[in-house]
């Protein structure tokens, strides 16, 4: 929910300074959070720092990050949980004696009654926020520790919640300590220095050599390179550099390549994910596990939250109709009411962008609890929930940092068939001629996506000029239509701020038609080829009563609809559950250019964060 950066220096640099670093890394990580700023650096026995609420392009001038160098320095971008907005309650946060500067990430669950604890004890509190209260902990710990490190594994071990902690301290300013529990946490090393950091991208232009830090796991890098690893629980070391990994992304893969936003970049990147998801995870041997697993399973459980609950949808979906596979979505913050019946013969599919997402890494360890085997579907290698899952899948969708998710939703889609038409060969509810040719369509979809990509971005910028005073819209569909319509509807709340809310077609008229008056807009998914006559029946329904109709449509039917259509987008279709993905970039970039024409920027929305690591 925020973004977290920590440098430490290993060599002189006279042409950048460290304050300017950390802008550059906070940058990359803004989608991450930017409803404040800061920064702190020690030098020369001095710890500085300086943040203020606002966006980092915003603050900048007032901040001055390019003043200021050392050797070692933290940054942080803040989405709010605990109090307000506000340039007290902007990160870094500071113990009493301006000694210790901490930025945090999550959410301390006890910070009210170490914060009564603290107050007796005569600290002094100037902020609203839980993370405050580490900054205070850590400095009473150091009153009876022999050195920092030891202060640090206190306080940490007295904090409970989720959390990825970065601090500097001017008693050993050649340190700086961190410490990760259920929030992203990484490393990057380079010749130059050493970062600690809540994403990859804060600092892939500079490294792509990459250390996980798990969960549970705190410790320090310091200025001569040294990085100590160990476990809170157990206190066992880990050799670092065992876990390095070679990132396969380049720096100019997580910018915005010429594009004015990141969510219009990541909408044309769709053909390229979806090929190499599917290429990718084609002939890998985790696919094989994860079909045998879920065709053995009694209840097969799909949890995930936003997008990836859509997403899930249309893996029931694929999973019913080539497979004859049933299966209970879930929405991953309603996870107990189903765990509490799972047993050793049940399988969990969990689907998540980051692999960090909070709930849904509640869910499968609630659903572990019970037995019960757990296979991920993750964009992340190496994040929380695959570290947690017995089989781990993932897309090849490459950075997503528009915090509206496009292509991570196709890949993700394209990889649930794929696992579906596995099941479906091995339970043989799929002949193998059957299969091969529904692999072939699936290989042939990225050329699909392209050319409606093409054919939608002129129409969608016409259409965003009629809908950009409307203040609420339907999204309709039938069948394996109505997940795409929730993610359409899904994209318009959370970058245009119109009230869009999709039902199933046949239901809406059950009480949502009697809000439908003369230019209500209804946008009708027509993805699904079975049940092509019923959503014809339903937009004469609404187009009766004064809607203002759209519709996503095959070219080769686009005739049997004109008359009933107040607006068309005519596009390469396939079959119906292949649909799903060839459509899905039209609904993107009505989203994206609403968010336009209404002057808001669709890479931030606001109230929302690329990866919710708090309940």
């Amino acid at each position: 929910m925020c973004g977290i950066v920590g440098v430490v220096r290993l060599k002189p640099q006279n042409d950048v300074t460290l304050g300017k670093l950390i802008k550059t890394c906070l940058e990359r990580l803004e989608y991450r959070g930017y409803d404040s700023v800061g920064f702190a650096v020690l030098k020369n026995g001095e710890l500085v720092y300086r943040k203020k609420k606002g966006k980092i392009a915003d603050v900048s001038p007032a901040l001055r990050f390019e003043e200021f160098d050392g050797s070692i320095g933290v940054g942080h971008t803040r989405w709010a949980t605990h109090g307000p907005p506000n340039d007290a309650n902007a990160h870094p946060h500071m113990d009493c004696t301006r000694s210790i500067a901490v930025v945090h990430n999550g959410i301390i669950a006890n910070y009210a009654k170490l914060k009564d604890e603290l107050l007796a004890l005569g600290h002094k509190f100037l902020s609203e926020t839980d993370t405050e209260v580490f900054a205070h902990l850590f400095e009473q710990n150091i009153k009876t520790s022999q050195t920092c490190y030891e202060a640090f594994k206190k306080a940490v071990s007295q904090i409970t919640g989720s959390y990825a902690l970065v601090c500097i301290c001017l008693k050993e300013p050649e340190k700086m300590f961190f410490a990760r529990k259920n929030t992203p946490l990484v490393i990057g090393v380079s010749e130059e220095q050493i970062f600690v950091a809540s994403d990859i991208p804060a600092f892939l232009e500079y490294t792509n050599r990459v250390i996980v830090i798990n969960d549970n796991e705190l410790g320090y890098v310091s200025t001569d390179g040294k990085i100590v690893i160990e476990n809170l629980l157990t206190s066992q070391k880990v050799q670092p550099y065992s876990r390095l990994r070679l990132i396969p992304w380049t720096a100019e893969l997580a910018r915005k390549g010429g594009y004015p936003h990141y969510m219009i970049k990541e909408i044309h990147e769709q053909p390229i994910a979806i090929g190499d998801t599917v290429r990718y995870n084609a002939n890998d041997s985790a696919l094989s596990l994860a079909a045998e697993l879920v065709n053995s399973a009694r209840n097969l459980f799909l949890v995930g939250a936003g997008t990836a609950h859509y997403a899930s949808l249309t893996g029931r979906d694929a999973l019913a109709l080539l497979a004859r596979k049933p299966s209970i979505p879930v929405i991953s913050s309603e996870f107990s009411l189903f765990s509490k019946t799972a047993t050793e013969s049940d399988v969990v599919l969990a689907v998540s962008q980051s692999g960090e997402t909070h709930d849904t890494l509640m869910a499968i360890r609630s659903f572990k609890e019970k037995g019960a085997k757990v296979i991920s579907i993750c964009n992340v290698m190496e994040s929380a929930i695959p570290r947690e899952s017995h089989i781990q899948l993932y897309t090849k969708a490459g950075p997503e940092i528009g915090v509206a998710a496009t292509k991570t939703f196709v890949s993700q889609v394209s990889l649930l068939q794929l696992l579906a038409v596995r099941v479906g060969l091995l339970n043989g509810s799929l002949k193998e001629t059957e299969a091969s040719e529904y692999i072939k369509k699936l290989d042939e979809i990225p050329v699909l996506v392209e050319r409606n990509i093409a054919l939608s971005e002129v129409r969608a910028k016409e259409l965003a000029r009629i809908f950009k005073n409307k203040q609420s819209a339907y999204y309709l569909s039938r069948g394996t239509g109505v997940p795409l319509a929730k993610e359409g509807a899904l994209k318009v709340k959370e970058v245009a701020y119109i009230h869009a809310e999709a039902y199933e077609a046949g239901e809406s008229k059950h009480g949502p038609i009697s809000l439908v008056s003369e230019g209500f807009p209804v946008v009708f998914v027509f993805s699904d080829n079975e049940v092509f006559d019923q959503m014809r029946s339903n937009l004469v329904e609404m187009r009766s009563r004064g809607a203002y109709t759209v519709g996503l449509i095959g070219k080769e039917r686009k005739a049997e609809l004109a008359e009933t259509l107040d607006y068309s987008f005519d596009l390469s279709a396939s079959d119906s559950l292949l649909n799903t993905i060839a459509f899905a970039p039209t609904l993107q970039l009505i989203a994206y250019y609403l968010a336009l024409e209404r002057g808001y920027d669709p890479d931030k929305p606001r109230n929302l964060a690329k990866t919710v690591t708090v309940e």
